[in-house]
């Protein structure tokens, strides 16, 4: 990390912060163990026999962050009563046992066991210990040991950090990178209450063969983070798995616990509020036009392990889910924004999701007109603040936009005019103090620079009229037919149009993560978030621990309470 370029880092060291809180005693146990600690031994007992020994462990939020927090964890073998032992300095000391969830990969036969504690009843903004161990687990003499804290209660300031597209350090599998790594070490040094994970966490689909080994080696390298704060993820195109349930999803959900939406597809999407911010999380897969999720290419067919009794997957199949929720995702969320509006508790609305509806990399994936049709209305309509997405490998922010331009858009064979729904910017240039009232208009950040192999992407210009020009996706698009053998190919974007709404791209790496301070100010003031995006220059080409400030916007408005 850079000193001179980020001033507002929090310690280097998570231990360090840790070991100033005081330590809960529990029986048999000699304090707080760092989370260093729990990876070195928890290696060990890999290379024994299979056990029910904690790993890949990590937090969610529960139905209120203030007062409650899932542990969730994962074993090589099923665990013999799994359990959580918590407690706050100088309180007593809890007992949750894990419940748990397993599945058998659809494709290579292996069982994953998974484990959830949920803790309920805790106090806000407080820090608790807690360790993690099982009769049958290998390192039950110093079991793995970790702190967390609770949200505030009511408006208060925090902390939180975001990025998507993350894939994992092991460079066996496809699209993963060592920068990986130090994305998860760098959400440490910020230390935020809690960290969203904007989709595609690790590529497992494109690693048919081993997808548990994929996953595994994802989360042990985010329990660095995840183990002492909340991650909250957002499904992206590539947790989309062929023969792993109805739409593909079954290792995310089997491996998250996530606030519950109250419809029939729990897990997919949910929301949450800490102080007086409104943070909802999508799977745009739902709505968007473009297949960017599970492709046999081919030239041979994809076959499962003869266990799975699954058949083979032909070449040229995908696993296309758009409209797979009947609408029922759109209809939550408008109940959820529309409520949100009439809260004069909540002046903030910040929407999570993979998929871009305002993007201009010329190399990345693309605008998609679906996203723009059933999302970006209600929006407008509700007052959202900020939208925070991946899938494009890079950084770039929007200005504030409301609304849209029509038929601004031709198609990217014919030149014939196209309906785009061109989203509308309120503003088209930045103002001098970088300072925007988000009441007029939602900004949208594309932050899909994790830690994916994938290279940098490129911007283009319009050369008539000297601004970004999009790709945008304006109908249902599918492999392409007769493609190259052994290629992921689809359809590219069908639609170009000038990207208007482009305020600034990162043209010299790929790699970042986003900072964002909430302060909710005094009643009858203003209230703000400073949003401060880190960059790692030189990451394509070499990983690097080196995060530099690259800009900083706030976001301003007056507090409703």
């Amino acid at each position: 990390m850079s000193k001179k370029n980020s001033p507002e880092a929090k310690p280097a060291d998570p231990a360090a912060a840790v070991s100033r809180r005081g330590f809960l005693k529990f029986a048999g146990v000699s304090g707080l163990a760092a989370t260093a600690s729990g990876l070195a031994t928890m290696g060990k007992a890999a290379a024994a026999a299979p056990d029910g020994t904690p790993e890949q462990i990590h937090l969610t939020w529960g139905r209120d962050p203030a007062s409650e927090v899932v542990i969730s964890w994962a074993s090589l073998a099923a665990a013999v009563n799994p359990r959580v032992s918590f407690g706050s300095a100088g309180g007593s000391v809890s007992t949750v046992h894990g419940v748990q969830r397993i599945y058998t990969d659809g494709l290579n036969g292996e069982t994953v066991f998974t484990h959830h504690a949920r803790l309920s009843g805790l106090k806000p903004g407080t820090a608790y210990e807690y360790r993690i161990t099982a009769d049958n687990d290998s390192n039950a003499a110093t079991p793995f040991n970790a702190v967390f804290n609770t949200a505030p209660r009511g408006r208060a300031p925090f902390r939180w950090t975001s990025y998507g597209d993350l894939a994992t350090p092991n460079t066996q599998w496809v699209l993963s990178y060592p920068q990986s790594r130090f994305a998860v070490q760098t959400v440490e040094r910020f230390e935020p209450l809690f960290h969203l994970l904007n989709g595609d966490l690790c590529y497992a689909n494109l690693n048919p063969g081993h997808q548990p080994s994929v996953w595994r080696d994802f989360g042990n390298n985010v329990q660095t983070s995840a183990a002492n704060r909340p991650w909250m993820p957002c499904p992206g195109n590539h947790e989309v798995e062929f023969n792993n349930g109805e739409q593909g999803l079954t290792s995310y959900l089997t491996r998250y616990t996530l606030p519950d939406n109250g419809t029939p597809f729990p897990g997919r999407w949910y929301s949450f509020r800490v102080s007086s911010v409104l943070f909802v999380s999508l799977d745009a897969d739902d709505v968007v036009y473009q297949d960017a999720a599970a492709f046999v290419a081919g030239p041979q067919p994809l076959v499962p392990a003869p266990s799975t009794g699954n058949p083979p997957v032909e070449p040229g199949t995908s696993f296309y889910i758009r409209g797979y929720s009947n609408g029922e995702q759109t209809r939550w969320l408008e109940e959820t924004l529309r409520h949100a509006s009439q809260d004069h508790e909540i002046d903030w609305i910040v929407v999570q999701m993979h998929q871009d509806a305002l993007t201009s990399s010329k190399t990345g994936n693309g605008s998609d007109k679906g996203i723009r049709e059933a999302w970006l209305p209600l929006f407008d309509r509700y007052g959202v603040d900020l939208v925070l997405c991946g899938h494009d490998h890079d950084y770039e922010r929007s200005y504030p936009v409301r609304g849209c331009n029509h038929h601004a858009g031709v198609d990217a064979k014919t030149g014939e005019p196209v309906d785009t729904l061109q989203p509308r910017p309120i503003v088209t240039s930045d103002p001098a103090d970088a300072t925007f009232d988000t009441r007029h208009g939602t900004i949208h950040l594309i932050l899909g620079g994790g830690g994916t192999s994938a290279p940098l992407d490129v911007y283009g210009e319009d050369t008539a009229t000297n601004l970004p020009q999009a790709k945008v996706f304006t109908k249902p698009n599918r492999p392409v037919p007769g493609a190259t053998p052994g290629t992921f190919v689809r359809n590219p974007a069908d639609a170009l149009e000038d990207a208007i709404y482009s305020a600034r791209r990162d043209t010299g790496t790929g790699y970042g993560l986003a900072v964002f301070d909430h302060d909710p100010g005094a009643p009858g003031g203003k209230t703000t978030i400073t949003m401060r995006y880190y960059h790692a220059p030189g990451a394509d080409h070499t990983p690097t621990t080196d995060y530099e400030l690259f800009e900083t916007i706030v976001l301003a408005k007056e507090r409703r309470g």
